[in-house]
């Protein structure tokens, strides 16, 4: 396995660079790819920025100039159920770009000449990433992260999730936005902005991949709030403490 590890924010990645064996840097396209060692796995990360362009362009670059075989996109989303609440983690089994409608050429949602609109993830990728994230939860939120950020957010435990999310070239912040994408995708459980071009890639590339999202928000209008506070101090050590479990599991 080579693995590439994307993410859209810097404070998403950290930690991961200082615990590589051996790290080299390249920069291409306006971004900087670290190799190296990480826990025993061939690795490669990078920041995709934010965005489905930005995130489709770099897991190609992953695949062709780097030949990562699988690839994991790990950040925030946006809660979009009521039973999906700050602090919990979302494996997505399946991913959609909520702002794509090709329609009345081809139904909404399908991505023209591939006859899908859900790609789903990879069967093995996936569990193997949602037995970390449980095994993560088993130990708890308090070991991690401290009962002060804990308390501060009012993160009793976290809860572990699997579905649908949903990408768009949008920040869903107006809890009417959510409704209209419920009513129209009854299974979803969360929203952000690269998941599911990141999907479509690797369908294109014939890449397994995974994506986990640490719900930062429930997608309203306080969604912004304390967001950079929030990743830094809850989403940051999740995804650390989580990628380690992940690729120490065989």
């Amino acid at each position: 396995m080579r693995l590439g590890i994307i993410s859209a924010l810097a404070e998403e990645q950290h930690g991961l660079i200082e615990a590589m064996e051996g790290p080299y840097k390249l920069m291409h396209g306006m971004r900087e790819y670290t190799a190296g060692k990480l826990w025993e796995i061939d690795a490669v990360c990078v920041l995709s920025r934010i965005g489905k362009v930005a995130a489709a362009m770099t897991a190609a670059i992953l695949v062709e100039k780097f030949e990562v075989t699988h690839i994991v996109f790990t950040g925030v989303a946006g809660s979009a159920d009521p039973d999906v609440n700050v602090g919990d983690i979302v494996v997505a089994e399946s991913l959609i770009q909520h702002d794509f409608d090709a329609s009345p050429l081809f139904p909404r949602y399908q991505i023209p000449l591939t006859g899908l609109s859900h790609f789903e993830t990879d069967v093995k990728l996936s569990e193997r990433m949602a037995g970390a994230a449980r095994q993560f939860i088993d130990h708890g939120l308090d070991r991690v992260i401290g009962p002060e950020t804990a308390q501060a957010f009012m993160l009793d435990a976290a809860r572990l999730h699997r579905g649908l999310i949903a990408s768009g070239d949008q920040f869903i912040g107006k809890r009417g936005q959510v409704t209209q994408l419920k009513a129209a995708l009854p299974a979803l459980l969360a929203v952000e902005m690269e998941g599911a071009a990141v999907a479509q890639v690797c369908f294109e590339l014939g890449i397994p991949f995974a994506v986990i999202r640490t719900i930062s928000d429930k997608a309203n209008e306080d969604a912004a709030t304390d967001f950079m506070h929030f990743v830094k101090t809850v989403a940051s050590p999740y995804a650390f403490d989580i990628l380690q479990r992940f690729c120490r599991t065989e």
